[in-house]
């Protein structure tokens, strides 16, 4: 899959992606504090999945009426390296074959999964 990870999610996401076998992007490491809106067009021109910890990217998008492939969510209590990864291994194992066309917020014990809609 192709994710583009904001530089919110943090190194550790990148790394367990690209091990997994993930075509990943980071703005991080391409543009590092490039505005939430071209963030928002990158992930949509590039048919990127967006990964974030910054939920004001859910109102931004519908606002935008850009079309994602996907957007992950991260609401994470607990912030450490081994924690993202356990979180995203998870979210993956679990509802990887739908993320396409999704919304997902993966917090430390739940994973909620519903229609990236945008109104036209």
């Amino acid at each position: 899959m192709k994710f583009l990870i904001d530089e919110s999610s943090g190194r550790a996401i990148v790394d367990f992606l690209r091990q997994a076998g993930h075509d990943v992007v980071s703005v991080a490491e391409e543009s590092l504090g490039l505005p939430d809106l071209a963030v928002i067009s990158f992930a949509e021109n590039s048919g990127r999945i967006l990964v974030t910890n910054d939920k004001d990217f859910g109102d931004l998008i519908i606002r935008s009426k850009a079309r994602l492939p996907g957007l992950i969510l991260l609401r994470l209590q607990d912030e450490s390296r081994e924690n993202r990864i356990r979180v995203i291994s998870a979210m993956l194992s679990q509802v990887g074959d739908t993320l396409i066309g999704h919304l997902v917020v993966a917090s430390d014990w739940h994973i909620r999964v519903r229609p990236l809609e945008i109104e036209a």
